[in-house]
């Protein structure tokens, strides 16, 4: 399996997003985390004050499920919602996003890459989470400029927050079913 996906600019992007929104939101909210990577926003939900008993992640490479599992909260190995049960009050990804790239190593593409056009998981992503989405509930999605025909769907969506790299434009959403 790949190494753990490690905190770059979109992780730090989508943390500083869960930081400013839910500073003033906080209640007794169930979290998912798709794709939990490092942790890094496990950590970030921790730091304020979310309790591990409502912070649920999952990811497909057994390393980051592994090194998730020590944080103390709930995660479990799966592709997407697999293996997920239930609904949720927030869900959030950071996805592969990038379109396919035949000069990528194969072993970083898994943490990467979201199929040709870099949407494809994301588009599976969107369908599949409106199961999992509690009535009000919020998905924070992280996307690029690089990816393409991301399918919206019929959710509310509202871009909370971008940033400017030299080869792409990174943006943070809030979705939330209509």
């Amino acid at each position: 399996m790949s190494e753990i996906y490690e905190p770059a600019e979109d992780s730090h992007l989508l943390a500083n997003v869960l930081q400013r929104y839910f500073s003033s939101h906080i209640q007794d909210l169930n979290f998912l985390e798709i794709g939990c990577g490092s942790g890094i926003q496990i950590k970030t939900l921790l730091n304020l004050g979310i309790k591990k008993e409502n912070i649920n992640c999952c990811d497909i490479n057994p390393e980051a499920v592994a090194k998730c599992k020590e944080l103390e909260v709930n995660c479990v190995l799966s592709n997407l919602f697999e293996k997920i049960e239930g609904k949720f009050d927030v869900i959030i990804f950071n996805p592969p996003y990038l379109p396919e790239d035949k000069n990528e190593p194969e072993d970083s593409r898994i943490a990467t890459t979201g199929g040709k056009k870099g949407s494809e998981i994301v588009n599976k992503f969107l369908r599949d989470a409106k199961k999992h989405l509690k009535e009000n509930g919020k998905i924070f999605l992280l996307t690029s400029s690089l990816t393409k025909d991301i399918d919206f769907l019929d959710y509310q969506i509202d871009l909370m927050a971008t940033k400017k790299l030299f080869f792409e434009e990174l943006f943070v959403w809030k979705l939330m079913l209509r």
